[in-house]
């Protein structure tokens, strides 16, 4: 029997695609790729915009129609917030949605038998973090390790409370084991991965916190970078600013969620902060790591937002400098508060987005060139005709001529210049 499987969304659902790939294979199933023919197909979908709904929909249709005898199971987040919609297709032959996956291979197998198992269950009550049978997700020379699960933040925008429920956090004994293991395999570095990373711990009695789960990571011989997902600013206390800026395997980039520059509009988002608190929080830590990089994610067309709001966001980002923005226009999500309030026009939420695209790159553009000078310590991945590129710690993506195979080394790169969009640099050691 083959399966193949498919992600939609964030690094999540990928780490989770690959944790139902173990749990098939250990089942004696043989592992396909998602174009080819086979019995059956594992779609682990997006809910986070209506592109998503609309591509986890697409995908699940696409399924059926390389083999309509397959059996389709549908999980994920759209799963999970729509199930009677996902049931109502009749492509979709099982539907699981964020929990109970660990029952994903036999729910299927039953399927096979003409047999249905429901476990589709209320998410709001689950309270125990499921563990996954899982290698890790991994990106060429670098592994994703999933470390919670669930968010309680409740932006007014967001339906992610909904779909993947309260926090639940992995405990240590279960995260170390796969940060050993990859580090085995061969992986250098290693990406704390979850839903709300910043949330980790405050549900456990153990007194466990994220810093806990970075020092113990950290320790991994073998593992010589820890980086984080993205990650809330309301973490960044003095405390853990200086415990990063000192842990020396620490990645000097941070994805700090935004998502407006404007304090009016934050407060209607339901964010717990204000725009001068993010730029403050940026400020200390800039102050104790001068190299690293910052992305982050805005929000256009919120509902309400008006133009002066919008050109708050805009001169904001002019002082945040940000390496790299991804801009959404915003998309109504229902059960959500934020689709209870008035609406911009789709047209405008687009044209304010263009707007804001428009200005990050030039932003982030002249930020790399910044980094020319200096000297990066950068995590090889791939050769690209007569160079090789890679990740450096702040992120800055980054070429150098190489005459070896470098794939999964380390080295020392000093940065000569920026052309065409790229940073190229020269390795020294």
């Amino acid at each position: 029997m083959k399966v193949s499987f498919y992600a939609l969304g964030c690094k999540v659902n990928q780490y989770e695609i690959d944790c139902y790939a173990k749990i098939f294979s250990d089942s004696g199933w043989e592992i396909g790729n998602f174009s080819e023919k086979c019995d059956a197909y594992v779609i682990n979908t997006c809910a986070i915009t209506n592109i998503g709904e609309r591509k986890s929909r697409q995908i699940i249709r696409r399924a059926k129609k390389q083999n309509p005898d397959a059996v389709v199971a549908v999980t994920g987040c759209y799963a999970q917030t729509k199930a009677e919609e996902v049931k109502n297709m009749s492509e979709a032959d099982v539907v699981l949605g964020t929990a109970n996956r660990a029952h994903i291979c036999r729910i299927v197998e039953a399927k096979i038998k003409g047999e249905d198992i429901d476990l589709l269950c209320d998410i709001m009550r689950e309270r125990d973090y499921e563990e996954l049978e899982c290698e890790g997700r991994c990106e060429r020379t670098r592994a994703y390790i999933k470390i919670q699960d669930g968010c309680d933040n409740f932006c007014s925008y967001c339906i992610v409370p909904y779909a993947r429920g309260p926090v639940r956090s992995r405990s240590l004994e279960n995260i170390i084991p796969e940060a050993k293991r990859l580090a085995e395999a061969g992986f250098r570095e290693i990406v704390l991965t979850g839903i709300s990373v910043a949330s980790y711990g405050k549900d456990l009695k153990d007194g466990n916190t994220l810093k806990n789960v970075i020092k113990e990571v950290c320790k991994v011989e073998g593992i010589e970078r820890v980086r984080l997902s993205s990650i809330s600013p309301n973490i960044f206390n003095n405390e853990f600013i200086d415990f990063i800026a000192n842990e020396k395997k620490m990645c000097r980039h941070f994805h700090i969620s935004l998502q407006s520059g404007s304090t009016s509009v934050l407060k209607r988002m339901n964010r717990k902060y204000s725009a001068e608190e993010y730029l403050d929080t940026l400020e200390r830590i800039r102050a104790a790591m001068p190299d690293c990089g910052i992305t982050t994610d805005i929000i256009c067309g919120f509902p309400e937002e008006s133009d002066e709001e919008f050109l708050e966001t805009m001169e904001f980002v002019k002082k945040a400098h940000f390496l790299k923005v991804h801009v959404f226009p915003y998309s109504e999500r229902s059960g959500t508060v934020a689709a209870r309030m008035e609406q911009i026009p789709h047209s405008i939420r687009e044209e304010r987005a263009a707007k804001l695209t428009t200005l990050t790159e030039e932003i982030a553009k002249e930020v790399e060139k910044s980094f020319i000078g200096q000297s990066l310590a950068v995590l090889f991945e791939q050769t690209e005709g007569e160079y090789i590129q890679g990740l450096a710690g702040n992120y800055l993506r980054i070429y150098a001529k190489g005459g070896e195979d470098l794939t999964g080394e380390i080295r020392s790169v000093k940065i000569t210049e920026y052309k065409d969009g790229k940073i190229y640099g020269e390795i020294i050691k």
